[in-house]
């Protein structure tokens, strides 16, 4: 199964971090510019509300990742690799005072890859998990 999202080490340690400090319960989405620039959020329950505009990409860190339709459309080719940087990201993310961000790299998938994910995007649609 082709992973849309991952993690590095360091996120995953970060996250984990987090969990520790805000509980388990924690929320990502790729924000899509404006205010705080295209970055991973990290969000409590409820800070974010997600809807029909939204589409999931998996989990990190065991924490549900999503990310704008819109957006989704340009990047659906790339797979996210969410990764930590020194110092201060967005303003809205639970990583800021911390002194740290999250940083979304990204990687092109292959041929193979992106039949195997319109596979998987067809069976959804047909189940209607889309």
């Amino acid at each position: 199964m082709v992973e849309k999202v991952i993690a590095t080490p360091a996120a995953v340690e970060l996250i984990e971090f987090l969990k520790t400090k805000h509980g388990p319960d924690l929320m990502f989405h790729q924000s899509g510019g404006c205010c705080d620039n295209s970055a991973a959020n990290c969000y409590l329950p409820g800070e974010i509300t997600m809807g029909a505009g939204d589409v999931y990409l998996g989990h990190i860190g065991g924490c549900p990742f999503y990310i704008g339709k819109a957006q989704y459309a340009y990047w659906r080719h790339t797979q996210l690799i969410i990764d930590v940087i020194e110092g201060h990201g967005g303003t809205f993310s639970l990583e800021g005072p911390e002194g740290k961000a999250f940083h979304t790299r990204s990687r092109v998938f292959t041929p193979a890859e992106m039949a195997e994910l319109d596979a998987q995007e067809a069976s959804a649609a047909a189940s209607g998990k889309t």
